[in-house]
């Protein structure tokens, strides 16, 4: 009797041969009209409408591994070992605004020949995605101290407190042309880590700057608090 299970469905191997040969001149309970001695269906092309090649396929499949499913292994093999992908990923978290023909360009000096798409596709399978760097102030150690005992001193200020505060903010346009466009490669969520952000001054010629206030309606007086 030859196999009429393991996960097979309707068309696979095991519906296409008899469940068991003949038996004293009686048909068996799951033998087709048409069948040869052997028990194989000669009209299998037409009622299952697949080419017999294919079908002839599927049965020399099912015979020599005893699955009928896509085994793994198969397909195209990767372009980039292990190693190289590690050293992508390195090359990028310490210098994340490297751009992907750089990457291929070190790849081909030590013998690695692929497409910057490939690298792009390694590197987004890894996590990691080129965006747009976050414009961030350009701070010194002590700007950077000084903001964060003043953010301290404020978390836990009430809403009544805040609804009294003039808020600022203020923009600038290029007059002369874009500043330079570079993107970074940073995981999701690291976007304000300091190696990931672009950082700016309010200084320099051939720009406009616009500035704009936002305030809720109230009576009195302000007093003025400066920001480090």
């Amino acid at each position: 009797m030859t196999p009429n299970s393991g996960g097979c469905g309707p068309g696979c191997a095991a519906d296409i041969q008899d469940v068991s040969p003949h038996r004293g001149g009686q048909r068996s309970a799951g033998t087709r009209p048409n069948a040869d001695p052997n028990g194989r269906t000669r009209s299998a092309p037409k009622w299952l409408n697949i080419p017999r090649e294919t079908i002839g396929s599927i049965i020399r499949k099912f015979k020599a591994k005893g699955t009928v499913e896509t085994l793994p292994g198969r397909g195209r093999k990767k372009m980039l070992t292990s190693t190289a992908v590690r050293y992508l990923k390195r090359r990028v978290e310490k210098g994340p605004r490297v751009t992907a023909e750089e990457l291929r360009k070190d790849l081909s000096d030590v013998g690695t020949e692929v497409s910057a798409q490939t690298i792009r596709r390694t590197l987004h399978n890894e996590g990691l995605h080129a965006r747009t760097p976050r414009r961030t102030p350009l701070l010194s150690p002590k700007n950077k101290k000084s903001r964060l005992q003043y953010a301290k001193s404020h978390v836990d200020k009430p809403q009544r407190f805040w609804d009294s505060v003039l808020w600022t903010d203020e923009t600038k346009l290029e007059l002369f042309g874009p500043m330079d466009q570079r993107y970074v490669w940073r995981r999701k969520n690291k976007a304000y880590e300091e190696k990931n952000t672009l950082p700016t001054v309010k200084h320099g010629g051939g720009q406009s700057c616009f500035g704009a206030v936002l305030l809720l309606q109230v009576q009195g007086s302000f007093s003025v608090c400066k920001v480090p």
